[in-house]
């Protein structure tokens, strides 16, 4: 018995480490994206210039990976393996929601700015892992809320497609991450071509070079501790609990 009650609370203390630095890293990717597009690309506006494109980076990097990534690891914690499931069913819907929406704000931001300046909509590789990733992401959100949430949704169903939703969920994640690194690297090749101004081109890594791969660096950690959080069965919500049989959470099963 003291045996098992050791082998729990390092698993615990264990879990809390990979979760604060989830946490830490999460914060460090919406930091350094808004401090590039700040600072480097001019700021924030929407009228159609780039100023306008300047949203894009930031909602999806925040929405697509940051957001989602938290609120997929939410039923790891074991706070949240109580009784009273109800306001962890609102925190996980909510923070899904709001990441599916600052999604779709950051592609009405790219697509205002390549309408207003001719610019062909969805021809590039990262357009299409982008434009793919937040549909999927929409239909993951609804279908979570229409099967596993709702509560006249039968058992039997829920049982089915569980393993089809665990699967989407971390296929999401991924899909989000190459669509973060693939922009980051596309945008930096468009505006560091080099010039008669003196900027430098991207293969002599000026500064904006090194932040633009140094986010890049960020967002694959961020997402492998992600992933590692979802991966590791100890940290998964206990099969025992009887509560666990009358939800399952909407974008990634908790237990």
């Amino acid at each position: 018995m003291k045996c098992s009650s050791v082998s729990r609370m390092r698993s615990i203390t264990c879990f809390n480490i990979w979760y604060f630095l989830c946490l830490g890293l999460g914060l460090a990717c919406v930091v350094c994206v808004c401090f590039w597009n700040s600072q480097w690309r001019g700021g924030f506006a929407w009228d159609g210039s780039s100023l306008q494109f300047n949203w894009h980076p930031v909602l999806m990097v925040t929405g697509m990976l940051v957001l989602y990534g938290n609120g997929a690891v939410l039923y790891r914690v074991p706070l949240t393996w109580g009784e009273n499931k109800l306001p962890w069913k609102l925190l996980h819907a909510a923070l899904m929601l709001l990441a599916l929406i600052l999604s779709v704000i950051g592609l009405c931001a790219v697509f205002g700015n390549h309408n207003a300046s001719n610019i062909p909509n969805l021809y590039s590789l990262h357009s299409w892992i982008g434009f793919i990733t937040t549909v999927l992401f929409a239909a993951q959100w609804a279908a979570g809320m229409v099967v596993f949430l709702l509560p006249w949704s039968p058992d039997s169903l829920r049982k089915l497609l569980k393993p089809q939703h665990v699967w989407m969920g971390g296929s999401l994640m991924t899909l989000g991450i190459a669509a973060c690194i693939s922009g980051i690297n596309e945008k930096l090749f468009f505006v560091l071509k080099g010039n008669t101004s003196g900027s430098q081109p991207y293969s002599q890594l000026p500064t904006e070079a090194l932040l633009g791969n140094s986010l890049g660096v960020l967002i694959i950690a961020f997402g492998l501790v992600v992933l590692k959080i979802l991966s590791t069965r100890e940290w998964q919500k206990p099969e025992s609990q009887p509560a666990d049989v009358t939800y399952t959470p909407l974008l990634q099963e908790g237990s």
